[in-house]
């Protein structure tokens, strides 16, 4: 569902980013702890706190800050207190591979990714045999050989041919859409093919396709003509793998020319700024979806999360945490299991082995699915299930308790040649 969608989609923005400079190396920053024990571990996180992805990623460090800190209030991990490092990639193909080489040089006894460019510097910590957690969503190494030190805390792993799921079209065809649009950036292999595999996945549901558009400038809120052209198709279904700028450029002009729309998703936008942004009444009634639990259903797992969000990166009453904050927290979470799996002085390698031994992992409840990652690598979940939310003047309203799943459908791909 959503991170595999909103992941697509962000891709965007790292192509658009690949001629930026960079500099000798990222910032970062460190939380440093002491231990009345043995000596603390380190464990670095690698963001785009700047640059074009910033939009995204600028506020990543917060779940996985927090996350260390609860740890640490609780005693750390087998008598080690924690020291999370912070680096920034800014963005930049260069100088992710430069933070990936700060953060070994630092000693870590593992890498978090909340980088939509982190396969840029992925051999670096495979060919040192230390263990990465995180976010699938930058590329498909974290089911390709020979990166079995990685572990999506997210998804579990990846086909890399990315096959078509049922999940998000029968979800629009379930809301009473008839015939589709999709949109995708032209500049983005990513994006168009979040556009493509929805539009498959609305035929399989029984819609029919009036537009598929994957050359979409990047970034552009320009959407006049989409919105004319989809007015004349008889759209009733959008779907829009583009960041948000463009997504609510789109359901503003489709409003301003009068189209219907039954059903109109989005991957990316699930967070507390859009609620009091100048967009949110344009995009009243359309829906977001995500694949973490959403804290509008509280339960043990939101609860935790929010308490550790409120104390240790002081979020104000009503504030819920953003795709990278998630991602960061969850990185951060399966990490400390495998460091906590792998004994008293934890290794790379040992903690590595627990990590592949580990056959149940739901980030105590935020994901919908139990991962297994003993035999996850280089495959999706059995099912990719989410929650979708709807835009509505009181804030985000979940439609369903309860997350709705969709499975792949074999022998497909959205990868275009």
């Amino acid at each position: 569902m959503r991170i595999k969608l909103v992941a697509l989609a962000l891709t965007a923005t790292l192509l658009a980013c690949a001629g930026c400079s960079s500099s000798s190396s990222a910032p970062s920053t460190t939380t440093s702890v002491t231990s009345a024990g043995g000596t603390p571990y380190k464990i670095a996180m690698i963001s785009s706190l700047t640059g074009p992805g910033a939009s995204q990623f600028s506020q990543a460090a917060a779940g996985f800050d927090a996350r260390i800190a609860l740890q640490n209030a609780e005693g750390g991990v087998n008598g080690h207190k924690l020291e999370g490092i912070v680096l920034d990639d800014q963005t930049n193909p260069s100088a992710v591979a430069t933070a990936v080489q700060d953060a070994l040089s630092q000693s870590v006894i593992g890498i978090v990714s909340a980088s939509p460019l982190f396969f840029e510097g992925a051999k670096y910590p495979n060919q040192q045999g230390v263990p990465v957690t995180g976010g699938f969503f930058d590329g498909p190494e974290w089911g390709e050989q020979p990166y079995t030190n990685m572990f999506a805390s997210d998804f579990g792993s990846v086909d890399p041919k990315y096959p078509v799921n049922t999940g998000i079209g029968g979800f629009m065809k379930s809301r009473g859409g008839t015939v589709i649009c999709s949109y995708g950036y032209g500049i983005s292999p990513s994006s168009s093919r979040s556009a493509f595999g929805t539009v498959l996945s609305f035929e399989h549901a029984g819609g029919k396709v009036g537009v598929l558009d994957t050359s979409v400038p990047f970034g552009s809120v320009d959407m006049t003509t989409p919105a004319l052209v989809a007015k004349q198709k008889g759209c009733d279904a959008f779907y829009a793998g583009l960041d948000d700028n463009s997504n609510f450029a789109l359901t503003a002009s489709l409003g301003q020319d009068g189209v219907k729309a039954k059903v109109l998703v989005f991957p990316t936008g699930y967070e507390p700024s859009v609620i009091n942004s100048t967009s949110w009444q344009a995009v009243q009634g359309d829906y977001f979806d995500t694949t973490f639990r959403p804290f509008q259903l509280p339960d043990a797992s939101t609860q935790q999360m929010q308490s550790a969000l409120d104390k240790y990166a002081h979020f104000t009453s009503g504030e819920f945490p953003n795709f990278s904050q998630y991602e960061s927290w969850l990185g951060a979470d399966l990490m400390i299991k495998g460091i906590q799996l792998a004994g008293t002085n934890a290794t790379h390698a040992g903690i590595i082995k627990a990590l592949r031994n580990l056959r149940a992992y739901n980030g105590n409840g935020l994901l919908p699915i139990t991962i297994d990652y003993s035999t996850i690598f280089g495959h999706n979940p059995a099912e990719t299930c989410g929650w979708y939310l709807r835009a509505a003047k009181s804030g985000f309203v979940p439609v369903s308790s309860q997350p709705i799943c969709g499975k792949d459908l074999p022998g497909t791909t959205t990868v275009q040649q």
